[in-house]
C-alpha cells in the first residue's frame, strides 16, 4: 500500500524535535560548561563524552525492547510519546544549573540531566529509525520520506542552532529559559507526528528473539554494518565542527559593521545567523538530493555531496578568521546544501539493507538494526567534543565564566583548522570507503532484495 503524502511528511516531523536536542548537546552543551560554568575545557569535554558513551549501551536494549513491545498504538509510538518528555525534562535540566555550586557541584547537575536527556533521546531516536523500515519498502518513498526528514531536521538545526542561541544571549540564565521556551516545539513535533502516521502501515507482531539474538542478526548483515561505520566517519567529521562553532562565531567570525548583513549578525547574534544561513541552504537542497538519488542512485549522490562538502571546507578555511560576516553567511548556506547530503541520504540507503535480512530470515527487527545504526552516530558525537577540547587545551584555550576571554595566536590557528581541514580529511577517507570498500559489498545485498 502507498503512503499518503502526510503520512511521509508525518514520519519526517518528528525529527524536528529528535534533531533539536542533537544539536544542542552537539552545539551548546560544552560551550555552555565553558563560557558559563567555568569548567575548563579539558573536563568539559571528558564529561561530555562519557555521557555520551554510556548512552551508547542504553541503544540496544531500547531497540530490542521496542521491538517486543505490545501496545494498541504498535511497537514503536509508545516510546517516542514518553521519550519525547523525558528528553525534554533533561534538556531543560542542563541548562537550570543553580548558582552558588562551585566545580564539582556544576559538573554533577549538568552530567545528571545530561543522562535523562540522552535516555529520552534514545528512547525516541531508536524507535523512530526503526519506522521507516516498518512503513514502506519502497526504495523511492524512502527517498521521499527522508525529504521529508531532512526538511523538518533543518527547522530543528534552526531551532537549536539559531533560535535557542539568540533566546539565550550571553547569560547563564538566558540558556535556561532559551530551553523552556523551545520544550513545546520539542514535544508537539514527536506527538503531531505519532497522530499524521497512527493509520500508516507498520508491524504489529513483537519480535521473540532475545537482544543479543537479534543484535547479532544485524552483524550478518555485512554491507549494513560497513555503512554503520562509515556513517559514524561522516558523523565524526560533522560533530567537530559543529562542537567548534560557538568558539568560532566569537573568536573567527568578526563584524566590522560594513556588510549586508552586519544588522542581522548584530540584532540575531553570529551563531544564530549562521545558523540560520546554514538552514535555508539545507532546506532548498532537500528536492534536488532527492532528484539526485533517483539519477545517480543514493550512493552515486551521497558521494558528490561529500565531494561538494570538502571543497566547502577549503574555502571556509581560507576565509577565516573573516571580519566580512555577509561572505561568511553564503558559505554557510552553502554549507547547508552539502550537508544535505549527509543528512538525508544514508537514512534512505540502510533501510534497503534491512530489507533484506527481514526478507531471508522473516525477522522483523527494525528496533535492533535502528539502535546499531545509531551507534557509529553516536560513538562519533561523544568523541568529537573531547577530541576538539583536548586539541585546543594542547594549544592553551581558555575556560571563562563570562562568555569571553583574549585567546592565543596558537590557539585561534587551532580552531580554524579543526573546523575545516581536519574534517575535510576525515570526510575524504568515508568518500574513500563508501567507493572502494561499501560500493561491491552493497551491490550483491541489493541485488538480494
Amino acid at each position: 500500500m502507498a503512503l499518503t503524502r502526510m503520512q511521509m511528511a508525518g514520519w519526517g516531523l518528528a525529527d524536528m524535535g529528535i534533531v533539536t536536542f542533537v544539536v544542542i548537546k552537539q552545539l551548546l552543551v560544552l560551550a555552555f560548561m565553558t563560557n558559563y560554568l567555568g569548567v575548563p575545557i579539558a573536563t568539559a569535554g571528558v564529561l561530555t563524552t562519557s555521557i555520551l558513551l554510556f548512552d551508547i549501551i542504553s541503544d540496544p536494549i531500547i531497540g530490542s525492547k521496542s521491538d517486543r513491545t505490545q501496545s494498541r498504538f504498535g511497537r514503536r509510538a509508545p516510546w517516542l510519546f514518553w521519550g519525547a518528555v523525558v528528553m525534554v525534562a533533561g534538556v531543560i535540566g542542563i541548562f537550570a544549573v543553580p548558582d552558588g555550586f562551585q566545580l564539582g557541584g556544576n559538573l554533577t547537575w549538568v552530567a545528571v540531566a545530561f543522562v535523562v536527556a540522552t535516555v529520552g533521546f534514545t528512547m525516541c531516536a531508536i524507535p523512530y529509525g526503526a519506522m521507516a523500515g516498518e512503513m514502506t519498502q519502497n526504495p523511492k518513498e524512502r527517498s521521499v520520506m527522508t525529504g521529508w526528514r531532512m526538511a523538518f531536521a533543518s527547522i530543528g538545526i534552526l531551532i537549536g542552532g539559531a533560535l535557542i542561541p539568540g533566546l539565550a544571549g550571553t547569560t547563564k540564565e538566558g540558556h535556561l529559559m532559551a530551553a523552556i521556551y523551545v520544550s513545546p516545539l520539542i514535544i508537539g513535533a514527536i506527538w503531531l507526528s505519532l497522530l499524521m502516521t497512527r493509520n500508516a502501515p507498520r508491524i504489529d507482531v513483537p519480535s521473540q528473539n532475545s537482544i543479543v539474538e537479534s543484535i547479532s542478526l544485524v552483524l550478518t548483515n555485512k554491507a549494513f554494518v560497513i555503512l554503520v561505520l562509515l556513517y559514524g566517519v561522516m558523523t565524526l567529521a560533522i560533530a567537530v565542527i559543529t562542537a567548534g562553532l560557538p568558539f568560532a562565531a566569537l573568536y573567527l567570525i568578526l563584524d566590522n559593521g560594513e556588510t549586508a548583513l552586519s544588522g542581522a549578525a548584530s540584532g540575531l547574534g553570529t551563531l544564530s545567523l549562521m545558523f540560520a544561513c546554514f538552514v535555508v541552504g539545507a532546506i532548498l537542497s532537500q528536492v534536488i538530493w532527492v532528484l539526485l538519488s533517483h539519477r545517480l542512485g543514493k550512493l552515486g549522490a551521497l558521494i558528490l555531496g561529500l565531494c561538494l562538502y570538502l571543497v566547502l571546507l577549503g574555502t571556509i578555511y581560507m576565509a577565516l578568521p573573516s571580519v566580512n560576516v555577509t561572505a561568511i553567511a553564503v558559505l554557510f548556506i552553502f554549507a547547508g546544501f552539502t550537508n544535505g547530503a549527509y543528512q538525508q541520504i544514508p537514512w534512505a540507503m540502510f533501510p534497503d539493507l534491512m530489507d533484506v535480512t527481514r526478507k531471508e530470515t522473516g525477522d522483523a527487527i527494525e528496533g535492533a538494526f535502528s539502535a546499531i545504526w545509531l551507534f557509529g552516530q553516536k560513538v562519533a558525537n561523544a568523541i568529537a567534543p573531547l577530541f576538539l577540547a583536548l586539541v585546543l587545551g594542547v594549544f592553551g584555550w581558555k575556560e571563562t565564566t563570562t562568555g569571553f576571554v583574549e585567546q592565543t595566536d596558537s590557539a585561534i590557528e587551532a580552531l580554524r583548522f579543526c573546523i575545516t581541514l581536519l574534517p575535510a580529511g576525515i570526510l575524504l577517507l568515508a568518500i574513500l570507503g563508501l567507493a572502494l570498500i561499501y560500493r561491491p559489498v552493497a551491490t550483491d545485498y541489493l541485488a538480494r532484495r
